[in-house]
């Protein structure tokens, strides 16, 4: 999240077209890359939207996250030659996972999701600050026959997660059954729709990717029928609790250009035996050598909550930083996911403490996901 010091440049923010909506639902606002998006909605707040979506069901407006059609003879080739996963690993109709690297530093420019519709088609969707990067890039190493189409405002996302999302989306006659990390075209309200099965909060979810011009009647549907299912609109201040209790990682805190995906311990995402990608080289190195740092989870023992940019520390030694770090609302304890130095040599229940203002406070290093999953 970017802070916003003057009416001029909030003025510059761009705005989902569900804005209406969420203004009438009485959301706060903040800046998320450039848009300016709910944080949370009156009488909700983080602590009630977070729950709602992991008891029951919550939309989140995600509009503001990039959409990237690369198309053309050859697209999803010419997509697995720059990405660090390996599409050859999936098929048409299903999605994956993966990480847009600087080729000389292996640092992470952007995590993705790719959508696979077929050879020449690949619908990418990045995060807002950085689509513009993601699409100069890829337009710079597309041979003639690529197209690179940056649709960013073209659609709205909205992300139906929660256990009782499936049945909400079963009462409209949308497509559930689909596997985990797949999609499927639908129709809602006479709007033509993907329906994806993805999402970034560990629950049974949905992300809806709609034309931009329609989201406010796909919105409209949603709550007309969620009443029965508990649905409550969601900000991005619980979309974060929710991804850090699972340990999934935000780009500009827990990946970024000065973190590779092998320090990130998201070398899952890496075709390790694919024959080009951006940052192969380095990368292929570096897990051979082994980082000089990692990302680790920590559980606080006591009532601290960690903050991004908190120091860690064993004794008088400085051995980590945060780079993300929340209440959680799960747990009912602080949890915080920290770059730690590997050659503090930490293993798993290890105790740790965090500066909180010169006060000293014990963590325990631990293995995310925070909460177990029920994505599938």
């Amino acid at each position: 999240m970017t802070d916003v010091t003057s009416a001029a440049a909030a003025t510059r923010l761009r705005r989902s077209p569900l804005h209406e909506r969420h203004t009438a639902a009485g959301a706060k606002f903040a800046p998320f890359g450039g848009w300016e998006m709910p944080l949370e909605y009156a009488g909700g707040g983080v602590l009630k939207e977070h729950t709602a979506v992991r008891t029951a069901v919550g939309v989140f407006d995600v509009s503001h996250l990039g959409k990237v059609r690369v198309t053309g003879p050859g697209a999803a080739e010419f997509v697995n030659s720059c990405l660090s996963n390996d599409l050859g690993r999936i098929g048409p109709g299903r999605a994956q996972y993966t990480l847009c690297c600087d080729d000389a530093t292996a640092g992470v420019v952007d995590d993705i999701i790719a959508y696979l519709y077929a050879d020449d088609h690949v619908f990418l969707i990045p995060n807002a600050s950085n689509t513009a990067e993601v699409v100069r890039r890829l337009r710079a190493a597309a041979p003639e026959r690529i197209t690179v189409t940056d649709e960013h405002e073209a659609y709205a996302v909205l992300a139906v997660q929660g256990p009782r999302s499936g049945d909400l989306l079963a009462a409209l006659d949308l497509p559930t059954e689909h596997g985990y990390m797949s999609f499927d075209a639908a129709s809602l309200a006479a709007v033509e729709l993907t329906v994806c099965r993805t999402g970034y909060t560990g629950e049974l979810g949905y992300e809806l990717v709609v034309p931009a011009e329609q989201a406010v009647t796909v919105w409209d549907a949603l709550f007309a029928a969620g009443e029965a299912f508990e649905l409550r609109a969601c900000g991005l201040a619980a979309r974060d609790t929710l991804r850090t209790e699972m340990g999934y990682p935000l780009h500009g805190q827990d990946l970024s250009l000065d973190i590779t995906p092998v320090q990130a311990r998201s070398g899952w995402a890496v075709g390790w035996d694919k024959p080009a990608f951006w940052g192969r080289d380095v990368l292929r190195a570096e897990k051979a050598a082994g980082p000089r740092r990692t990302l680790r989870g920590l559980v606080a023992v006591d009532r601290a909550i960690p903050r991004p940019g908190m120091t860690l520390h064993v004794g008088d030694q400085q051995v980590g930083v945060v780079t993300s770090g929340t209440f959680s609302p799960t747990r009912k304890q602080g949890i915080a996911l920290a770059l730690v130095d590997t050659d503090a040599n930490l293993p798993e229940g290890a105790e740790v403490e965090i500066d909180i203002r010169g006060r000293r406070a014990p963590l325990t290093v631990t293995k995310p996901p925070f909460v177990t999953p029920s994505t599938h």
